[in-house]
């Protein structure tokens, strides 16, 4: 019996820690720019406590935008805990990205109506990686990693900062 239960103890303990999220980063930025069009414009920061701020500048809500959305006002700044799964993957797949590597920049600047995206990675060893991608076409892996960040937008519970 003492052997079942130091069993089941072992296994217990053992799933906790597979399910917790060791993470390199000391913060994980994600910042978008306008477009001559509807492109979503935000900064989202994200703590590797899962902590997470969103600040919502244009086009972030909704489908189907018209030129009177130009002169709404600011959609706000948000706060959420990034669900656990989620924190999980996204680092997994800035891992797998081996940003250090990377180049710092990406895009043509000849062509003027795209918008950019700036990833900022800060470690936890002080060392950082900022990449600025014109056009977001840096490469498949940091287009996927763009795409899951602008996801978190819709399927976090975001709360207003008043």
């Amino acid at each position: 019996m003492k052997y079942l239960l130091s069993l089941f103890s072992f296994v217990v303990l053992m799933s906790c820690q597979t399910q917790k999220s060791t993470s390199n980063y000391s913060k994980i930025e994600y910042e978008t720019t306008p477009c001559f069009g509807f492109c979503s414009v935000f900064k989202m920061t994200i703590n590797p406590d899962r902590t997470a701020v969103f600040e919502a500048e244009r086009f972030n809500f909704g489908e189907g935008h018209s030129k009177a959305d130009f002169s709404k006002p600011r959609e706000g700044t948000f706060k959420t805990t990034i669900k656990a799964e989620d924190y999980s993957k996204l680092v997994t797949m800035l891992d797998s990205l081996n940003a250090k590597s990377l180049n710092d920049k990406y895009g043509n600047q000849n062509i003027s109506d795209l918008p950019t995206s700036f990833l900022r990675l800060n470690y936890k060893d002080g060392s950082s990686k900022n990449i600025e991608d014109y056009g977001k076409n840096g490469t498949k892996e940091l287009a996927e990693v763009y795409k899951f960040i602008a996801d978190l937008r819709k399927n976090q519970d975001w709360k207003k900062v008043e």
